[in-house]
């Protein structure tokens, strides 16, 4: 979960163990120059511990459920030809299970999809009614606000034929899999807290002037890039939509949001073992990948 220690809790281990590297599963992370609002491991980090995914598209660039999942499997491949271990890290629920349960993941249908895009702009509702009529099961798993998916499920059932829901195995299925899945429960206050305490300190570390340059990039900012949570609410105060203080609260209370969305995905799957501390989860970590 966001603002967990998660992160945190994975490089110390990796850092003593010395046999592991670490592939994010951040769906933001993937973004160069978007790095202090996605909690980015930071460039010391990265040299004491090899990580995977990070700054490997520009702004301007989709990432797509497809592409991440082509990206992790040759990441996780490369690392293992290594003798290493893998651990991912990362809480953006659809990349982790279209890795670790290895998903049917539809093609893309970019005529259709931009006919759908020209029509979310127009009618998201509208769209999102049709959904619910076509599939309501994969209607049922998104947030009616949620251009993106709308579009993505929709382009699916009317480039294939098919239901979108129909891929895979299912959200709601949970196989066996080889990959251990553990997770920090912490208290959602303490949660909280420690989401405005960071969001508090974005200002202090330079995220006006990453902003900024963001804004000025020559080939703009990709569907995927401008929706990240704290940067869409700081690009609507820097385009003069929000103030300052409204920008910030409305980050605060959309990752909070987003905290409990987590917790309820991965709340679901059977298979996550939970522990209510940093210190827990770093002791199975060592326990579960320490060669010693």
């Amino acid at each position: 979960m966001t603002a967990s220690g998660k992160s945190q809790a994975a490089f110390e281990v990796a850092r003593d163990l010395g046999t592991i590297e670490i592939v994010s599963v951040d769906s933001m992370a993937v973004y160069r120059g978007m790095d202090i609002a996605t909690a980015k491991a930071t460039r010391h980090q990265r040299d004491l511990v090899p990580h995977h995914l990070l700054d490997i598209l520009d702004p301007s660039e989709e990432a797509t459920l497809s592409w991440f999942q082509t990206e992790a499997k040759t990441a996780v491949a490369q690392i293992e030809g290594r003798g290493h271990h893998v651990l991912l890290v990362g809480g953006t629920g659809l990349y982790h299970r279209a890795v670790v349960d290895d998903f049917e993941i539809p093609g893309q249908f970019l005529g259709i999809r931009a006919e759908l895009q020209a029509q979310a702009d127009e009618d998201l509702p509208g769209l999102y009614a049709r959904l619910q009529l076509l599939d309501p099961l994969a209607a049922s798993r998104m947030e009616e606000s949620n251009l993106r998916r709308i579009v993505r499920a929709l382009e699916v059932i009317e480039g294939t034929g098919r239901a979108f829901s129909s891929f895979g195995p299912g959200l709601d299925a949970y196989p066996e899999s080889a990959v251990i899945q553990i997770g920090v429960a912490r208290p959602l206050g303490e949660i909280d807290d420690a989401i405005e305490a960071r969001v508090g300190e974005w200002l202090e570390r330079g995220l006006e002037r990453e902003i900024d340059t963001l804004l000025e990039q020559p080939g703009g900012l990709s569907r995927t890039a401008s929706q990240a949570i704290g940067y869409a609410q700081l690009f609507a105060w820097r385009r003069g939509k929000l103030s300052l203080d409204e920008a910030l609260a409305s980050t605060v209370t959309a990752t909070r949001q987003f905290a409990r969305r987590q917790r309820s995905w991965f709340g679901r799957d059977p298979r996550v073992r939970w522990f209510d501390s940093v210190e827990a989860i770093q002791t199975e970590l060592v326990r579960l990948l320490g060669d010693g």
